[in-house]
């Protein structure tokens, strides 16, 4: 992914976010110099704890039809320590046409939570023992109301609902063409994005980047890259 494309994609996401009155904390629009202002012992949480803007093509070179741009909100340590919050927030957008591959978690359980925006499709799988996906139906929980479908299905989620996504339940999830971008929310356990995803199909977590002019803000994984921390 080029830097230039990936800053008007913050541009873009920052402009829904204000659309749908989604408002992020001020660190989400420090700029580079912006953070050469600040004493940044002050934010070793966030840079610990990989808080702010995610935004990835999984490796796909092909955002428009894999990837997701994120922001985390809050985040504690796996293991309690040295930062005891067990639990973390997102929020999300996916674009129409752009699919999150299939995968889960070892260890995170989740829900995910449609903010505004269009229709969410997710699709749903049991893993098997080799962590393939499994034939069998997969029960879940939309807002508290336990549901049992088979293997494979799309569920269509609107503005307002929820599912809970329990440890091993592959998911995949986008938004429904022709209905606009879904804006989602994330409450889960712990996030740890460097270890805790297993995709179907071999993918990268974060995307590399063409230095093809300067960055608009920085990513939660490349920190350490550009700051004197």
């Amino acid at each position: 992914m080029r830097r230039s494309q990936l800053n008007e994609i913050l541009a873009d996401s920052q402009a829904l976010f204000a659309q749908h009155q989604i408002y992020l904390p001020p660190f989400a629009h420090f700029t580079p110099q912006d953070w050469t202002t600040q004493d940044l012992t002050r934010f070793q949480e966030v840079f610990d704890l990989q808080l702010g803007w995610d935004v990835t093509d999984m490796g796909s070179n092909d955002f428009a039809n894999t990837g997701l741009t994120l922001f985390t909100l809050r985040n504690g340590s796996v293991g309690g320590k040295p930062y005891p919050k067990p639990y973390a927030e997102k929020i999300m957008i996916s674009r129409e046409g752009q699919q999150t591959p299939l995968h889960f978690h070892w260890y995170k359980m989740e829900d995910i939570i449609h903010r505004g925006g269009g229709n969410m499709i997710i699709e749903l799988y049991n893993r098997t023992a080799d962590e393939q996906c499994d034939t069998t139906d997969v029960e879940v929980v939309l807002d508290g109301e336990r549901q049992r479908h088979k293997a494979g299905s799309r569920l269509r989620l609107t503005a307002g609902q929820s599912i809970s996504l329990t440890q091993g339940l592959y998911h995949s999830f986008w938004a429904e063409p022709g209905h606009g971008p879904v804006i989602l929310g994330e409450v889960s356990m712990v996030n740890d994005d460097r270890r805790d995803n297993r995709f179907l199909r071999p993918q990268s977590r974060f995307s590399e980047i063409e230095e093809d002019t300067d960055p608009l803000h920085l990513l939660c994984n490349e920190y350490a890259r550009f700051l004197p921390l």
